[in-house]
């Protein structure tokens, strides 16, 4: 393939050469385990201490309150799991969303198994939470709420310091998986009364293999993994030194050009939706338009399948997703799209493009133009289009 079009950003993201170099002595020169007691060791867990400052400075917490896990999935697990075994004397009901991601929404599955009462709040048409919805759902017995920062499909952002508000107002611990913000929208965990949350460092040009818990002081939550005193003795397991400083890494990258990536993908992202919009007819945009991840766009396009559409636009060299990186190989429609009231037909014909600041203006381009023909090509095909064009044209 001569040409390749990133667009699957969402799902995971290229480590910049910054970070790389920024962890490459970790594996090869800098090895020792930073646990260890000699002078060696001792520069190693230094400079993972600096990694771990780096991280909380960027959201605003005390480094204390960063805990490294090995993925976002593992510190939705830990959260939800650790507040529901910590505080199981004082409730058994936690609060979510019908549109989280499948480790937040199994999880929560596998409590209710265990005596554990969930509420599943829906959205709206947008992918919004109704914050007076979720605060008429708090119940004596509500221990947790956890609601996603900006959905990983639609890339809709969600009231959070609102629902943070309404969940200290009640005395109940606020979880947000911010997986897909973290990195890509300015976060302070005071300042939006979050209590836990989880990010991973390959969306935002780190390393896969590594992520983080937000844990505030004070907050009751059992250890994750016993057997050893690393991450001060809540989740055991020799530290992933180069990880972590990569981590560390990109996230200091990210906050400082925040502003500048914010605004630069916007506008790219914005000619991308306004193109497809009027130059495919039967398209729609998922997701809110105003409070939205600058580089997120998805689409349904009537009378295809998203499945086909993703084949023909790799073989343009075009790498897209139809959902949740997680559930890419189901051929049920996704759970979000549902949740916001599409029908099924609709629901499976969907694109999620995801951009990042080293997409230009002439890749969108030749996105667009690319979807065009092989949206055509697609609905040539269909019998489904055949039959609702001949009734336009009766019409």
């Amino acid at each position: 393939m001569s040409r390749r079009i990133y667009m699957d950003n969402a799902a995971t993201t290229r480590v910049t050469p910054e970070v790389f170099e920024a962890m490459s002595p970790y594996f090869t020169e800098l090895y020792g385990n930073p646990s260890s007691s000699y002078e060696f060791s001792g520069k190693i867990a230094k400079d993972v201490a600096e990694a771990r400052k780096a991280i909380a400075n960027t959201i605003g917490a005390d480094e204390q309150e960063i805990f490294f896990t090995n993925g976002g999935s593992e510190s939705d697990n830990w959260a939800i799991k650790g507040v529901a075994d910590a505080l199981k004397d004082k409730g058994n009901h936690i609060i979510t969303t019908k549109i989280e991601h499948h480790a937040v929404l199994h999880t929560c599955e596998f409590l209710e198994e265990h005596g554990f009462e969930v509420t599943y709040l829906p959205v709206d048409e947008n992918g919004l939470v109704n914050p007076e919805e979720l605060e008429a759902a708090i119940k004596p017995e509500t221990v947790l709420i956890s609601v996603m920062f900006a959905n990983n499909e639609i890339g809709t952002i969600e009231p959070i310091a609102k629902i943070g508000e309404i969940a200290h107002k009640h005395g109940v611990y606020f979880h947000t998986d911010a997986v897909q913000a973290f990195g890509h929208v300015a976060i302070d965990v005071n300042e939006m009364n979050i209590d836990l949350l989880s990010a991973s460092a390959h969306k935002l040009n780190g390393p896969k293999g590594v992520g983080l818990l937000y844990i505030r002081k004070g907050v009751k939550l059992s250890n994750l993994i016993h057997g050893g005193a690393q991450e001060r003795g809540r989740r055991a397991g020799t530290t992933n030194a180069a990880g972590i400083i990569g981590f560390g890494k990109a996230a200091e990258l990210a906050n400082a050009k925040l502003k500048e990536t914010i605004a630069y993908e916007t506008k790219l992202r914005d000619k991308l939706i306004k193109r497809v919009l009027e130059e495919i007819p039967y398209s729609r945009v998922n997701g809110d338009l105003t409070n939205r991840l600058s580089n997120n766009a998805n689409f349904c396009f009537r009378f295809i399948e998203g499945e086909s559409l993703l084949i023909l636009l790799d073989s343009k060299g075009i790498c897209a997703s139809s959902g949740s990186a997680c559930t890419s190989g189901s051929l049920d429609p996704s759970h979000v799209l549902l949740a916001i009231g599409l029908p099924h037909e609709i629901a499976h014909g969907s694109v999620r493009l995801t951009i990042s600041d080293e997409i230009t203006e002439e890749d969108i381009d030749y996105t667009v133009d690319s979807l065009k023909e092989i949206v055509g090509r697609l609905r040539d095909m269909s019998p489904l289009y055949e039959d609702f064009a001949k009734k336009e044209l009766v019409g």
